[in-house]
């Protein structure tokens, strides 16, 4: 039960580090938006009764003490979802951390955003239910560019970001999204894009990760689509994300 000094949060595991022999420090996303670190004290052990909580991607339903130190410490954990389906399968596991990953650096511990946890746990269960390796890349295209657009870095799509032309061609993550032929021969990187690639840009922002999972998407667009939305992640967070790009090379 809460005390004075507990408090009980619903969490992602979004990541975690090996701690002494059999403990993990957990990065984790609490149902607020706000990006909580605990250790988990025999969070390695087998049969420990932190065993199978602490994995990734597993939603739980936690205590948390304050510690000693900057740290807090999981007191008792119960599993709401496992999705340990995404732990069997290389693609799955792969796409799964990329969405963890871009949710770790679009968090902070003091900022809380309730858009964060749901749309992250969506997308994830999205992961178990893809059918291919299409449509995971297009789950994990979505939760990026949703996400970001969300907090503020939402690509422009209509018209070219340089003077307003609607015969837009290419594609810059760091002009901001479409660009016409004569404003992109100035901007370094400008991808072409065709137009069934736009619209389908356009439709990972407007749709459901239902709808796009039922949709017809063939595996080079759904390629194209991941790697774009890799460049647009990395170009707004500045950061690298080594999750993101294994998944791409999977």
């Amino acid at each position: 039960m809460p005390s004075a000094r507990t408090h009980a949060e619903r969490v992602i595991v979004l990541d975690h580090t090996k701690l002494a022999e059999q403990d993990l420090i957990l990065t984790m996303l609490a149902r607020d938006g706000k990006r909580l670190r605990a250790v988990a004290k025999g969070g390695r052990k087998p049969g420990g009764r932190l065993a199978g909580r602490c994995d990734l991607f597993c939603e739980d339903d936690v205590l948390l003490a304050r510690g000693r130190g900057s740290l807090e410490i999981v007191s008792e954990a119960a599993l709401v979802d496992a999705h340990a389906t995404l732990r069997d399968d290389l693609d799955r596991m792969s796409c799964a951390s990329a969405i963890c990953e871009v949710a770790r650096h679009s968090c902070f511990e003091d900022a809380a955003d309730p858009y964060v946890h749901p749309i992250t746990s969506r997308a994830l269960a999205a992961c178990e239910e893809a059918a291919d390796r299409a449509h995971l890349d297009l789950v994990s295209a979505a939760y990026a560019f949703k996400l970001l657009a969300h907090e503020g870095w939402r690509p422009e799509l209509e018209g070219c970001v340089g003077c307003g032309d609607l015969a837009a061609t290419r594609f810059s993550a760091s002009a901001g999204g479409v660009l016409c032929e004569s404003c992109a021969s100035s901007v370094e990187g400008a991808e072409p894009i065709s137009p069934s690639q736009l619209g389908w840009l356009r439709a990972l922002l407007a749709l459901t990760f239902s709808e796009l999972l039922a949709a017809d998407v063939d595996p080079e667009t759904g390629a194209f689509l991941a790697s774009l939305a890799h460049v647009w992640a990395t170009t707004q967070l500045d950061v690298r994300l080594r999750a993101f790009e294994f998944a791409l090379s999977v």
